[in-house]
C-alpha cells in the first residue's frame, strides 16, 4: 500500500514565531492607532460591509446582462491577479505563513494586487489568519463551520468584530506588518487600488467592463476564498491527522488557484506548496516556483510526498520528522 513520506526543502525554521511577546506588542500599538476601529459586537451588522457586499452582488448578476468576450477576458486576468498573485501567493503564503521571501519591490506589488480582491487590507486578512490558525475549528476561530456553515462561508464577514481586531490583538499577531508603514497605510487605504482599476476600466471600455472587471470577478473571487473556509472544513479527504478539520477538495482547489488542499496546508502550513503530488493542481506554487528558478523566490520552504509501501496507519499519520515538527510548531500560528 502506497504510503506518505515527507520530505522538506529550504530553512529548518524559515520565520521566527510571529506571534509578539508583550514588550514588542506594545512598541507596535502607537504605529497601528491610525487602523483603530469599533468594536462590535458578535450579533451586530457590519453595515458598512453588508451594503458593500450587496451592491457588488447586485453589479454581478447586472454583468450578465453586458456579456462581451473582452469583458470575460478582462474579468478573468483580474481575477487571476488579485485571487492567485494577491491573495493566494502574497496575503497568505508570503505574509501570513512567510513560506518564501521575495525583493521587497515584489512584495509590495502583489500585496497591491491582494487588495483588488476586496478581501480588505493585509494587516487586518494575516491577523484573522493567523487567529485561524491557532485556534482552527476551536473557541476563537473566526470563522468555522463549527460555528454553521453560513457563518463560516459569509457570516462572520457580516456580523461581528472578526474583520475589526482592536490594535492589541493586531499589534500581538501582526508585529512584522505593523512596523512597516507601507502596510498600515495600505491597510488604511486598501480601496484606493480597487478605485483606481475601476476608473481605468471605465475608461478604456466603459459600464460593460466595469461590471465585469469589478464586480462579476470580485464576487466570484470572493465565494472561492470564503469556500476555503467553509467547505473545506466541511467536505473532502484527509491526508493529514491534524487538530483540526480541514480536508482537500480538487473543486475548491480549482476555483483557488490551489488554496483548496488545505488538509495539506494545516498539517504543514509553512509551506510554499499546497498540492503535494503530481494530480493536486497547485497553480499559486507554479508561480512560486517559476520565481524560484528565475531567482526572485527565496528561502522557499516546501513540503512534498514520495510514495513507498507501509501500512495504513501510516498513511494517515504520518507528517515531518520530530525535528522538523517542533521547528514547523515554532511557526505554525
Amino acid at each position: 500500500m502506497s504510503a506518505i513520506t515527507i520530505q522538506t526543502e529550504g530553512p529548518m525554521n524559515p520565520v521566527a514565531n510571529p506571534i509578539a511577546d508583550q514588550a514588542t506588542a506594545e512598541r507596535v500599538i502607537p504605529s497601528l492607532e491610525i487602523l483603530k476601529k469599533k468594536q462590535k459586537a458578535k450579533t451586530e451588522v457590519n453595515w458598512v460591509t453588508a451594503i458593500f457586499m450587496g451592491l457588488f452582488h447586485i453589479g454581478a448578476i447586472a454583468a450578465l446582462f453586458f456579456f462581451s468576450w473582452k469583458a470575460l477576458i478582462v474579468a478573468t486576468v483580474l481575477w487571476w491577479v488579485a485571487t492567485s498573485l494577491g491573495i493566494g501567493m502574497c496575503y497568505h503564503r508570503l505574509l501570513t505563513h512567510r513560506g518564501y521571501k521575495v525583493p521587497r519591490w515584489l512584495e509590495y506589488t502583489l500585496t497591491v494586487f491582494a487588495t483588488l480582491a476586496l478581501e480588505g487590507g493585509p494587516i487586518f486578512w494575516v491577523a484573522t489568519h493567523r487567529i485561524h490558525h491557532k485556534f482552527s475549528d476551536r473557541e476563537g476561530d473566526p470563522h468555522s463551520p463549527i460555528d454553521g456553515t453560513w457563518w463560516s462561508h459569509m457570516g462572520w464577514i457580516l456580523t461581528g468584530k472578526s474583520m475589526h481586531h482592536d490594535t492589541s490583538t493586531l499589534s500581538r499577531y501582526v508585529p512584522d506588518l505593523a512596523q512597516d508603514k507601507f502596510y498600515v497605510w495600505i491597510t488604511k487605504y486598501h480601496y484606493v487600488p480597487m478605485i483606481v482599476v475601476g476608473l481605468a476600466l471605465l475608461a478604456v471600455g466603459g459600464i460593460p467592463l466595469v461590471l465585469w472587471g469589478i464586480f462579476l470577478r470580485t464576487v466570484v473571487g470572493l465565494h472561492a476564498t470564503w469556500l476555503v473556509n467553509s467547505a473545506t472544513h466541511s467536505w473532502g479527504s484527509r491526508r493529514f491527522k491534524t487538530r483540526d478539520l480541514s480536508t482537500n477538495s480538487w473543486w475548491v482547489a480549482l476555483l483557488t488557484w490551489g488554496e483548496g488542499w488545505h488538509n495539506n496546508h494545516h498539517a504543514h502550513p509553512v509551506s510554499a506548496r499546497h498540492g503535494l503530488t503530481w494530480y493536486e493542481i497547485d497553480t499559486n506554487w507554479y508561480v512560486i516556483w517559476t520565481l524560484q528558478k528565475f531567482g526572485l523566490a527565496k528561502k522557499v520552504y516546501t513540503a512534498k510526498i514520495e510514495a513507498k509501501q507501509s501500512t495504513e496507519s501510516s498513511i494517515v499519520g504520518r507528517t515531518l520528522t520530530p525535528e522538523v515538527q517542533r521547528d514547523l510548531a515554532a511557526v505554525e500560528m
